[in-house]
């Protein structure tokens, strides 16, 4: 088989010009205008077929391998995140206040990269690659549903209608040379939270005339830390984070009502339900209890993201021959971070894979979402190797 190594290794000078010309201008969520035109732009210049505005400022590309074959959808995140950077670097942001600081700047240069070398070999591959370069993976950024749900909307999934899914992340809480491909589940599911105690408000001296939610408050967070060690079993994952608490105007004033925000992580759809319904018990109780009343909505944000086990055994076979020196690491269960792709891959079988980029003898090793987010960029080789031999592989 052709030494799609080498070819990525030949190609990195392309692959890192792309990346720090993005990582200098990034944009937020369905608003990367200039991204998806460079991602048109050069997708165009290979003779691929372009599709753009699918999910507002998604770009897709599709790629006709030289014998019919199932359709493959390849995922590479295009938006940045409202951080002031703080790297220094040469190719530091220039849009004060917005950065990437997550990679998608390096996801993005990977996807064009793979684009070039799988369209120099189609004639190799048997069934077509749909390219989907999706905005605002990071959050809806005032819409009511985020980038992978906005192209699904759209028709992403269909004309031609996707068999599979291949995506990845560059991954700074590992250090280059490692790799993660696993089977089932990878990220958690999401649920945004926000709750409001209403008492009645009052003189601060005079708090027997009033019913404190602030009190109330303080005993709801304190009694939410039972609900994962009391109602999900230990040999199973969740969580239930507070974020945000604001109540109150003055000093010596008891306000009317205080409101709270946060986040529920799971990966087991069975655990999510006994999470979400003893949330919403336990807060109504609690508040009950002390005199107030309690107003709570959980939103979904995505599902958890599940990796299809056929598709990610032949990913990783690949991985190991392709990349024979790296760390080859096929646990489950990698973060209860959350990742929008999972709304794919609930309709269609895919393999999300992580690809490690710290350095930390060059100090790039700052977790992602930091104002000092940096990684090593000969990560982005190793990335462009295995998805495009992934890609050769499923489509031989």
């Amino acid at each position: 088989m052709t030494d799609l190594f080498n070819e990525a290794k030949s190609l990195f000078p392309y692959t890192q010009s792309l990346r720090r010309d993005f990582h200098m201008h990034p944009e937020l969520g369905f608003k990367e205008i200039r991204t998806g035109g460079i991602v048109a732009k050069e997708l165009e210049a290979l003779g691929i077929e372009v599709t753009k505005g699918v999910g507002k400022t998604g770009v897709v590309g599709l790629l006709e391998g030289g014998k019919p074959g199932p359709v493959l959808l390849l995922r590479f995140d295009m938006d940045a995140l409202p951080i002031l950077e703080d790297t220094g670097a040469e190719y530091a942001s220039q849009n004060s206040g917005i950065m990437h600081a997550c990679g998608h700047d390096g996801h993005t240069a990977i996807g064009l990269t793979v684009a070039k070398i799988l369209n120099a070999h189609k004639n190799e591959i048997a069934g077509t690659i749909k390219f989907c370069f999706q905005p605002s993976e990071e959050g809806f950024n005032g819409e009511e549903v985020g980038g992978a749900e906005m192209m699904m909307k759209d028709g992403v999934l269909e004309n031609p209608k996707v068999d599979m899914s291949l995506s990845l992340h560059l991954w700074n809480e590992k250090p280059l040379g490692w790799i993660n491909v696993a089977k089932g589940p990878v990220m958690a599911g999401a649920e945004e939270f926000k709750v409001k105690i209403i008492g009645k408000g009052g003189h601060g001296a005079i708090p027997e005339a009033a019913v404190d939610p602030v009190v109330c408050a303080a005993q709801i967070v304190s009694a939410a830390q039972t609900i994962v060690s009391r109602n999900v079993s230990p040999t199973q994952t969740a969580v239930v984070s507070f974020t945000m608490i604001n109540g109150g105007t003055a000093f010596n004033i008891i306000p009317q009502e205080v409101t709270m925000e946060g986040t529920i992580r799971t990966f087991e759809p069975r655990v999510r339900e006994t999470v979400v319904r003893r949330f919403e018990e336990l807060i109504k109780g609690v508040a009950s209890a002390m005199g107030c009343q309690a107003e709570v909505n959980v939103n979904r944000i995505s599902p958890a993201l599940i990796n299809a086990d056929e598709v990610t055994a032949k990913v990783q076979d690949t991985a190991s021959r392709v990349l024979p020196q790296a760390t080859h690491d096929n646990s489950p269960y990698l973060t209860m971070g959350a990742e929008d792709m999972a709304f794919m891959q609930e309709k269609i079988a895919g393999c999300y894979f992580f690809i490690g980029s710290n350095n930390a003898e060059k100090h790039l090793d700052y977790g992602h979402h930091h104002p000092k987010f940096d990684f090593d960029e000969q990560a982005l080789v190793s990335g462009v190797a295995l998805m495009s031999a992934a890609v050769m592989d499923i489509l031989k």
